[in-house]
């Protein structure tokens, strides 16, 4: 008996699933609020030179840049006469006193000026915060395998509520981005955890749709962030605002159950047995929970307890030939997904459209395209679906770099678009990563694959550097590594329908029925086939 049949006698889709997958979704609304948090907490305004103490004696006049247009970064260092016209020529200096702020809202680029000389300081606040999430995928990855899941799920959400609580209170930029480092490790905790969980407990016909509804809040968390920071212009406030829900996540998260098979593998086996009778329980099935035994739990389980005792780690993911090529092509999936996704994500600023509206845009275009995509991994197969979301948003970013910037609503629309698909691309993803590696591993190489997501998007804010080089560079790497990414995804095995891997072993026989199942039509084929006589005559 596979853990999936013992799953089916409690209950496999009842009462306590959906409660169960409703509060490791709660929290998914907030992760999309620190996630896009600086769209709105380090918006740039309008800006220019702040006076000189001495200039109410006289009109103040600002140097012209080569378009025409105000300086932001530059002043005359003598307060020209009033009848001169504004483009005088005359020596400039820079910003000696500061700037002056053309925006009622408050951002940590008005309170701390990170413009001009120091606007590289905004993008590496998003790149810290971004190295947290990075950080934090293989740290616990690593402590969840160890301690189990549910701890690190309940230490995530607390370490995310004092963190982000006290990014609220920084006296200073460097104090602000270690506590947006710490939340960002606190995400990855709370986004591995939960993956888990949810697939570990929910039938395998049902994954699917638990997944994309999970998905599903983080699109409504982006309107919710939107709601928020229209009626919280304080960054202080709205930084707090979206941190304090999470001392609540931390208490509903300890009616939520630990990993039965992470149990079961350590050799918890009474737990694993009382927390299966608390499941059969709630959903009604109380007599079917009492018939399970500890040595009925041993016995059925006996494959999954030999390969526990066996530790694995990193090296696994390349010593073995099927998972070194998962891994290899997952690696590139995610990479490329983080790094286009937020390349479009954070850019919101750039497309000249109000930000509050397109943050919703961006976030309403999430429905249809998550919807699309749970129609798609359902019928079509996973490998199928992670592969084309990939390549139609390497085509869509691709083809911003052919489209005028005075045409802002077509760039917004490919935008959008582009987004919508990698949006869909990490939906696909969190659940076939989740189904490809076997237990033993699966916690790792969801580290790893988290890892490179968050390299990935935090190399994106960098490389928008380089369109003062070629302003259509960034969109040519952005989107190349996109259609890299979704050709890597054909070579992944097709995970539709089929149960979780729970060795490494069970790894290498999927993989060579796979090779048979090719094989197979190629031999039909070739036994049909009539060879050609190349000479010599008849024996008859």
């Amino acid at each position: 008996m596979t853990f999936s049949e013992i799953l089916d006698r409690v209950g496999s889709m009842g009462p306590f699933q959906y409660l169960h997958v409703t509060l490791l979704a709660l929290p998914v609304l907030g992760i999309a609020n620190h996630n896009l948090l600086q769209i709105f907490t380090a918006t740039t305004p309008a800006h220019h030179c702040r006076p000189p103490p001495n200039a109410s004696i006289g009109p103040w006049v600002l140097p012209l840049d080569p378009n025409g247009k105000p300086e932001k970064c530059l002043r005359f260092m003598h307060l020209p006469n009033a009848s001169l016209p504004n483009d005088t020529q005359a020596a400039t200096e820079p910003c000696l006193n500061g700037w002056i702020y053309n925006s009622t809202r408050d951002t940590i680029v008005t309170e701390w000026d990170l413009v001009c000389s120091s606007k590289k300081l905004k993008e590496m606040a998003q790149s810290v915060f971004m190295a947290g999430i990075l950080i934090g995928g293989p740290v616990f990855g690593e402590l969840s395998d160890r301690f189990g899941r549910k701890p690190i799920l309940t230490w995530s959400y607390l370490m995310l509520a004092a963190s982000g609580s006290g990014a609220a209170f920084s006296p200073s930029l460097p104090v602000y981005m270690i506590f947006r480092f710490l939340c960002g490790c606190s995400i990855s905790g709370i986004s591995l955890s939960t993956v888990i969980l949810n697939v570990e407990w929910v039938p395998t016909s049902m994954r699917a749709i638990s997944s994309t509804s999970i998905g599903y809040c983080y699109t409504i968390g982006q309107f919710i962030l939107s709601g928020l920071a229209y009626v919280i212009p304080q960054w202080r406030w709205l930084q707090l605002t979206v941190s304090v829900p999470f001392f609540v996540f931390s208490l509903l998260s300890w009616w939520v159950p630990e990993s039965i098979r992470w149990l079961v593998l350590s050799g918890k086996f009474s737990k694993a047995l009382k927390t299966l009778k608390r499941v059969a329980t709630f959903n009604g099935k109380k007599e079917e929970g009492e018939k399970l035994t500890t040595e009925e739990l041993k016995f059925n389980l006996q494959k999954d307890i030999t390969s526990a005792k066996v530790k694995y780690g990193l090296s696994d993911l390349l010593r073995v030939s099927i998972l070194r090529r998962v891994t290899f092509c997952l690696s590139l999936a995610w990479f490329s997904t983080g790094f286009a996704y937020y390349s479009l994500a954070m850019g919101v600023e750039e497309f000249g459209v109000n930000i509050y509206i397109l943050q919703v845009i961006f976030g309403g275009v999430d429905i249809p395209a998550k919807f699309i995509t749970i129609l798609s991994i359902s019928y079509l197969g996973r490998r199928i679906t992670q592969g084309f979301l990939l390549l139609l948003a390497g085509g869509a970013v691709l083809a911003l770099i052919f489209v005028s910037s005075e045409m802002p609503l077509v760039r917004t629309a490919l935008a959008v678009f582009g987004k919508g698909c990698l949006s869909g691309s990490f939906s696909c993803l969190f659940l076939y990563t989740s189904e490809l590696y076997p237990t033993v591993l699966r916690q790792t190489g969801m580290g790893v694959s988290n890892v490179w997501a968050r390299v990935g998007s935090m190399i994106a804010p960098l490389v928008k550097i380089t369109g003062e080089v070629q302003p259509s560079l960034p969109n040519v790497i952005f989107g190349t590594t996109a259609l890299l990414g979704g050709s890597a995804a054909f070579f992944l095995l097709e995970t539709l329908n089929r149960p979780l891997p729970e060795t490494i072993e069970d790894m290498q026989d999927w993989h060579q029925q796979v090779k048979k199942t090719k094989q197979e039509p190629e031999a039909e084929k070739a036994s049909q086939t009539i060879p050609l006589k190349t000479g010599g005559s008849d024996p008859s």
